[in-house]
C-alpha cells in the first residue's frame, strides 16, 4: 500500500446529504423531495439564470482568479474596502484556506460542541489539535465564555458559526463581540455566517463586519450556497484585515471559483426581491413545521438559520430510513453524536407537507411497532 498522510489515518470522509437521484434510483420512486442540506427551495434568482445563459458562451475561457468584478459587486454591496474580500469554491473553501494558512502541528483550534464539522476536519489535516467546548443544555447553546477562558497560548483560532448548523443556535451579537475582545490578535477568530441573511435583522444578531477595522484577527465568511440558492456552483467569501487576506492568497488556488459561479454570484446579489423572497418563505415554511409539530412527539430546538433540529425520542437512523421508503429525505445527526436527532431543511409550503405527512405516518407507525 502506497504510505499517506498519517494526518488522515482518523479522518473520515465527509457524508453529505443523499443526492434525489440516489434515492430515486436505489428504492425505484418516481417522486422524492429533498430536505438535507439546507438549500434554497425557491432555487436561484431569475436574474441569476440569465447571467449563466449570457455567459455560457465563454465556459473554455479561464475565470478571472481575482474576481474583479465580483469582488467589486460584494464590496459595494457591504460597503467595504475591496481588499478586504478572497473568494473561494464555497466558503469550505475558505476555512480549509484558514486551517492551511494558521494551523499545524502542536497548534489548537477551539470550537463548540455540536459545530460544523468541517473546520475540525481542515484542522486535523494540517496536524492540529480541535478542543471542543460543551454547550450550555438548553437549546444546544454555544458557550462562548467558556471558548473566550479555555484559549491559551497554543490556540490560534477560535471558529464560531452564528447561526451554528445543525443546531440553529444563535448567539447575541455582545456576547459574540465580548468574545472577540477577550482573544490575543495572535488568534484568529473565525466567525460562519452561512446562514446570516435568515437571521440579519434579529435584533441581537451581531454587526461584526464593523468590527473588523479595530480587530485585525477577525474573519467573517459568508456564502452565496444557502439564501442566495447556488450551492451547485459554489462560491463563498471572506472578509478580513487585507494582512489577513494576503496570507490568505497564498494558499488559494488559482481559478478556484468558476466563470458561471462569479457570473450567477453577482446577478444574485443584485436580485433583493428574489432574496426577500426566500426569507419570507423561509420564516412562513418554519412556522408550519413549528405549527406542524405540534402535538408529535418531537422535541424541537429553536433555529435561526433554514432548517430544524428535533428530537424524534428514538433512534433516528430508523425514522431516516423510514422517510426515505416514503420519498423525503431529511438528515440524521449521529456523525454529531446526537442519535435520536434529524435535521429538516425548510422547504416550500407543499414540500413542508409532505414532511409532516410522512413523519407522523412513520410515528404511528413506529408507536404500532410496524416499522
Amino acid at each position: 500500500m502506497i504510505p499517506f498522510n498519517p494526518q488522515l489515518a482518523h479522518l473520515a470522509p465527509y457524508p453529505p446529504g443523499k443526492p434525489i437521484e440516489e434515492v430515486q434510483r436505489e428504492l425505484g420512486l418516481e417522486r422524492v423531495i429533498k430536505l438535507a442540506s439546507n438549500e434554497n427551495p425557491l432555487g436561484p434568482s431569475p436574474r441569476a439564470l440569465d447571467a449563466l445563459r449570457a455567459h455560457a458562451g465563454e465556459l473554455q475561457l479561464y475565470p478571472d482568479g481575482a474576481a474583479h468584478r465580483l469582488r467589486s459587486a460584494v464590496a459595494a454591496h457591504l460597503d467595504i474596502d475591496p481588499a478586504r474580500l478572497i473568494f473561494g469554491n464555497g466558503s469550505d473553501e475558505i476555512l480549509l484556506l484558514l486551517a492551511l494558512a494558521y494551523l499545524g502541528p502542536g497548534s489548537q483550534m477551539i470550537q463548540s460542541q455540536y459545530a460544523f464539522v468541517r473546520p475540525s476536519m481542515h484542522a486535523a489535516l494540517t496536524g492540529a489539535e480541535t478542543k471542543e467546548i460543551p454547550v450550555i443544555p438548553r437549546h444546544f447553546e454555544q458557550d462562548v465564555e467558556a471558548m473566550a477562558y479555555s484559549a491559551g497560548p497554543k490556540t490560534r483560532m477560535v471558529y464560531l458559526a452564528n447561526p451554528n448548523n445543525p443546531t440553529g443556535d444563535m448567539v447575541n451579537g455582545d456576547r459574540v463581540k465580548a468574545l472577540l475582545e477577550h482573544l490575543p490578535e495572535s488568534c484568529l477568530f473565525v466567525l460562519d455566517e452561512a446562514y446570516h441573511e435568515y437571521c440579519r435583522d434579529e435584533p441581537h444578531c451581531e454587526r461584526a463586519l464593523e468590527w473588523i477595522e479595530d480587530h485585525p484577527n477577525l474573519v467573517v465568511c459568508r456564502t452565496f450556497s444557502k439564501a442566495y440558492g447556488l450551492a451547485g456552483l459554489r462560491c463563498g467569501y471572506a472578509v478580513a484585515h487585507p494582512e489577513v487576506i494576503q496570507t490568505l492568497e497564498r494558499v488559494r488556488p488559482p481559478f478556484n471559483v468558476s466563470r458561471a459561479a462569479q457570473e450567477a454570484a453577482i446577478a444574485a446579489l443584485e436580485d433583493h426581491e428574489h432574496l426577500a423572497r426566500t426569507i419570507e418563505t423561509n420564516r412562513r415554511g418554519m412556522a408550519q413545521l413549528i405549527e406542524g409539530l405540534r402535538g408529535a412527539k418531537v422535541d424541537l430546538t429553536p433555529s435561526h438559520g433554514n432548517f430544524l433540529l428535533m428530537d424524534v425520542r428514538r433512534p433516528a437512523q430508523a425514522v431516516f430510513q423510514a422517510l426515505l421508503r416514503r420519498g423525503v429525505i431529511v438528515r440524521p445527526q449521529h456523525g454529531a453524536g446526537l442519535l435520536t436527532h434529524l435535521r429538516v431543511s425548510i422547504g416550500t409550503g407543499e414540500e413542508n407537507a409532505l414532511f409532516l405527512s410522512a413523519l407522523r405516518g412513520v410515528l404511528a407507525e413506529m408507536a404500532e411497532g410496524r416499522v
